[in-house]
């Protein structure tokens, strides 16, 4: 290599360097003014949902892309472990069944994949938990809004821009940022901090299985 092109590239890295230490700066100070605004929020919902998985409840989540993502492992975290060697907890991601998602959005439309699942599987005290950073998503607005409708416990994970939707649900988790990454990645990392806490709630710290579970 020679001395110019060694230089171009010291220096590109070295900008590489300083963007990646932005973003990085970025995205850990959006974590922690959601830290100081929702640790209080994660508690009360942890407390929600491992009541009603104690009861014999079901959690369903839903979101589109990155936040399909965020909802999938957020069910495949309760359904197998976080933490804790336990039984298997009732989570189910309504984003993973192509058959159902391609038929509903084929016979009927794509606003509606969701909230036909939920209509045909979720019972009065069972927990929704929907994911979108805008707010917008017309699929995971319906499946909410049927969930208030059917006295499904709703939980919304949302960025700024969805702060009037958050509103309308029963909890909601509003991420102060306007960049659809920073935002999801709050999303993750409290929904981490739920299943944690959930998990613990019911099992101890140990995976002991609470009353009545086998």
């Amino acid at each position: 290599m020679d001395r110019s092109r060694a230089e171009v590239e010291t220096g590109s890295l070295a900008r590489l360097a300083a963007d990646a230490k932005r973003y990085l700066d970025e995205a850990a100070q959006v974590l922690g003014a959601t830290a100081q605004a929702e640790a209080e929020r994660v508690a009360r919902v942890s407390a929600i949902l491992a009541d009603r998985l104690r009861q014999g409840g079901t959690l369903f989540t839903c979101g589109n892309g990155g936040s399909a993502a965020d909802a999938q492992h957020v069910a495949t975290e309760l359904a197998g472990k976080f933490f804790l060697q336990r039984p298997g907890l009732a989570a189910i991601a309504l984003t993973t069944n192509t058959s159902a998602l391609t038929a509903i959005a084929n016979d009927f439309s794509y606003d509606e994949v969701f909230v036909r699942q939920l209509s045909g599987l979720a019972r009065p005290g069972d927990v929704l938990m929907a994911f979108t950073t805008s707010g917008r998503s017309a699929n995971t607005r319906l499946a909410a809004e049927w969930a208030r409708d059917h006295q499904v416990i709703t939980v919304g994970f949302t960025g700024r821009p969805g702060r009037a939707w958050a509103d309308t649900l029963d909890h909601a988790f509003v991420v102060a940022s306007d960049v659809t990454p920073h935002i999801q990645q709050a999303h993750i990392t409290l929904g981490h901090a739920i299943c944690a806490l959930a998990e613990a709630e019911l099992f101890g710290p140990h995976g002991t299985p609470p009353a009545g579970r086998s």
